[in-house]
C-alpha cells in the first residue's frame, strides 16, 4: 500500500516533467507510476528518460516510445506526430534506446493496480467512449481478472470511469473521488505535456492512495515558452507546407 504519482504522455517535454515532480515532492510523493510516451513531440527525450530513470519510476512502453525505438511504425500516426518522431529517432541516445527497449507493455503493481498505455489489447487506441471502456474492461477481466483499477493515457484528457458489471459511468474529475472495492475504474491522470493543448498550457498528473483507495487530479504551471523554443530550433515541429505534403503522401501512396 503506498502513494503514488501517476503520470504520462511526457512526450520529451522536460519543463512540464519537472513541474509534475516538484508538485509530486512538495506532496511527499515519491513513487511513480508512468503510462508511457516517455518521448516524442518535443525536444528533450534523453532528459527525460534520465529523470524518469533516477526517480526508479515504474514505466510502460507507449506507441511514441515504441515508434521512436523502431518497434512500430508510423502506420497510425498524425502528421505532426510522424514528424517529430523522425527527429526524435535521429536525436535519441543510444542509452535512451536501450532503456525504451526495456518497457513492458503493460504492468501490474499490488495485484490490483493496470498499467496500460492506450486499450488494454491495442496501445494506439484512444479510449474516449464508455463503449471503448466497456469493451476494454471485459479485456482486463480476462487479461488481469485482480485488477481493480486501470490507469491509461494516450488521448491526453483527464478522465474517470466506474464500471459496474455492464454499465459505464463517467465520474468528476474535481477534488478526491473515493473509489468503491467492489467496482472496476479506469483513470486517464492526462498529459504532462501540454503543448498541443489549445484551451491551457497546463502539466496533468494524479495522485493515488492504494491504501485509502482514492484518486486526486492536478494540474500545474510549467515554461511552456522555453519548451515550444527549443522544440522549434530543433526542428520538431512540422511547417505548413510539410504537412500538406505528408497528407498528400498518404493519399498517394496509402499505408
Amino acid at each position: 500500500m503506498a502513494l503514488y504519482g501517476i503520470l504520462g504522455d511526457i512526450h520529451g517535454n522536460f519543463e512540464a516533467l519537472e513541474a509534475v515532480l516538484d508538485a509530486l515532492d512538495a506532496r511527499g510523493v515519491a513513487r511513480l507510476l508512468c503510462v508511457g510516451d516517455v518521448i516524442g513531440y518535443n525536444a528533450d527525450p534523453d532528459a527525460c528518460v534520465a529523470l524518469l530513470r533516477a526517480r526508479g519510476a515504474q514505466v510502460i512502453a507507449g506507441n511514441h516510445d515504441l515508434i521512436g525505438t523502431g518497434r512500430l511504425g508510423f502506420e497510425r500516426c498524425s502528421n505532426k506526430a510522424r514528424y517529430s518522431l523522425k527527429r526524435t529517432r535521429r536525436r535519441l541516445s543510444s542509452f535512451s534506446i536501450e532503456w525504451l527497449k526495456t518497457l513492458p507493455p503493460h504492468r501490474l503493481v499490488e495485484d490490483r493496480i493496470a498499467l496500460v498505455h492506450g486499450g488494454v489489447r491495442d496501445v494506439q487506441l484512444y479510449m474516449t467512449t464508455p463503449q471503448h471502456i466497456r469493451r476494454n474492461a471485459a479485456l482486463l477481466r480476462e487479461d488481469f481478472p485482480g485488477a481493480r483499477v486501470c490507469f491509461f493515457g494516450h488521448s491526453h484528457e483527464q478522465r474517470l470511469y466506474g464500471v459496474a458489471g455492464e454499465e459505464v459511468r463517467e465520474l468528476p474529475t474535481n477534488g478526491v473521488y473515493h473509489l468503491a472495492p467492489d467496482q472496476l475504474y479506469f483513470v486517464n491522470a492526462g498529459s504532462v505535456d501540454a503543448q498541443r493543448k489549445r484551451s491551457h498550457k497546463l502539466a496533468e498528473f494524479a495522485v493515488f492512495d492504494s491504501s485509502a483507495w482514492t484518486v486526486e487530479f492536478h494540474r500545474v504551471r510549467y515554461d511552456a515558452a522555453a519548451t515550444e523554443a527549443k522544440a522549434a530550433a530543433g526542428g520538431y515541429r512540422i511547417t505548413p507546407l510539410l504537412d500538406r505534403l505528408y497528407t498528400w503522401r498518404r493519399r498517394l501512396l496509402p499505408a
